[in-house]
C-alpha cells in the first residue's frame, strides 16, 4: 500500500534554507572547459559527509526535531550519512537501515555516528521495506531519501548557491536515483523556466527513467552498478515522478563503462574523487548524450554529487 506523501510547500523550502545555511557552507564550482566551453562542476563532494544528501538530512531532521519525532531511514549509504550527521547535530534519535551488501566505505562512515545502524537484506529495495516496517512498529518518522517533502526541500538549497555562483545559468545536469535531488532542483527553478534540467540515471537501474517516460511506477530489474547510490526501485506513489515529468527537460542513461570513464576523467583532469553516483552527469556529457554547452546559451552546471567510493573500486577504475 502506497504511503501518502504531500508535495513540498514554499514554507518547506524556506525552512530547509534556514536549516542548511545554519550548518553548511556553500560548495564551490569549478570550470570544466574540457566538457564544454561554458561548463562548470558543482562540487558536492566537498560536503562534510561527502555527498549532497546532507542537505536533505538536515532539512528533514530539523522538521523531526521540531515535532519531537524519532526517525528511521533506508539508504544506500549517502542519505544515511546525511541523516546521521544531522541527527548528531540536532539531537534526534535516528535509525539507519542499509543493505547487507552496502558499500563498505559508507557503512564504516555510518558506524562513526551516534545512531542505530541496521543492515538488512540485499539491495536498497529490501532495506527500504525493512525501514518502513520499523517506522510502523516503533512509531518513528520515516525519512525517505527521495519521497519526502523535507528531504526534497533540503536538496533544493543547492540552487540558491548556483544562482549566486553562476550569473548566466542555462542548464543543470543532475544525477537521478529516486529523484529527490532533481525534484528539489525543479522546484527551486520553477520561477526560471529558461534554465533547463537534464537528468542522468545509470542504465543498470532505470526505474526513474521508465517512470519519467511513461508516467507509470513499475518495478524494473536492477543490475549491479558503480552508481550504487542511485540503484533501486521507486516507492509506490513517489511524488518525485510527477515533479520530474512536469519540469525536467530530458533524462538519459549511462553505461558502466561511461561511468568509469567519468570517474577517471574527474580524477585525472580535475583532481576530484567521485563515486559512480556522483559522476553520472559528467559521464553523460563526455559520452555526447547531451547537447554541448555554448556561450550563447549560457553556462551548464554539472552536479558532482558524492565522493564516497570504496578505495579498491577507485584503484581498479583508475588503473583501467
Amino acid at each position: 500500500m502506497a504511503r501518502t506523501v504531500r508535495m513540498p510547500t514554499p514554507e518547506d523550502l524556506d525552512a530547509a534554507r534556514r536549516a542548511v545555511r545554519a550548518v553548511l557552507a556553500p560548495t564551490p564550482v569549478a570550470a570544466a572547459p574540457n566538457l564544454g566551453e561554458r561548463t562548470v562542476l558543482k562540487l558536492e563532494t566537498l560536503q562534510p559527509t561527502g555527498s549532497f544528501k546532507v542537505r536533505g538530512g538536515l532539512a528533514a531532521l530539523a522538521a523531526a526535531a521540531a515535532a519531537g519525532d524519532a526517525v528511521v531511514t533506508a539508504s544506500a549509504g549517502n542519505h544515511g550519512l546525511g541523516v546521521a550527521y544531522a541527527a548528531n547535530r540536532l539531537g534526534v534519535d535516528a535509525t539507519v537501515v542499509v543493505a547487507e551488501d552496502a558499500s563498505l566505505t559508507k557503512v564504516e562512515g555510518l558506524r562513526a555516528h551516534r545512531i542505530t545502524l541496521v543492515q538488512h537484506g540485499h539491495g536498497y529495495d529490501e532495506a527500504e521495506a525493512h525501514a518502513l516496517a520499523i517506522a510502523q512498529s516503533e512509531a518513528r518518522r520515516f525519512v525517505s531519501p527521495y519521497n519526502d517533502p523535507h528531504t526534497i526541500a533540503g536538496q533544493a538549497t543547492l540552487v540558491d548557491e548556483l544562482r549566486e555562483q553562476v550569473d548566466d545559468l542555462a542548464r543543470v545536469v543532475v544525477p537521478v536515483g529516486g529523484g529527490g535531488l532533481i525534484s528539489g532542483i525543479a522546484l527551486a527553478l520553477s520561477s526560471q523556466p529558461r534554465v533547463t534540467i537534464a537528468g542522468v540515471v545509470p542504465a543498470a537501474s532505470p526505474a526513474m527513467l521508465h517512470a519519467y517516460r511513461t508516467g507509470s511506477l513499475e518495478r524494473v530489474a536492477v543490475e549491479p552498478t558503480l552508481a550504487d547510490g542511485l540503484a533501486g526501485n521507486l516507492e509506490p506513489g513517489a511524488i518525485t515522478v510527477a515533479i520530474a515529468r512536469q519540469r525536467v527537460a530530458s533524462m538519459v542513461a549511462v553505461t558502466e563503462d561511461q561511468i568509469a570513464d567519468a570517474i577517471r576523467a574527474l580524477a585525472f583532469d580535475h583532481g576530484i574523487v567521485a563515486e559512480g553516483s556522483g559522476a553520472v552527469g559528467v559521464a553523460a556529457v563526455r559520452a555526447g548524450l547531451l547537447e554541448p554547452s555554448t556561450p550563447a546559451a549560457g553556462t551548464t552546471a554539472v552536479l558532482v554529487t558524492g565522493r564516497n567510493i570504496d578505495r579498491a573500486t577507485l584503484a581498479s577504475i583508475l588503473a583501467g
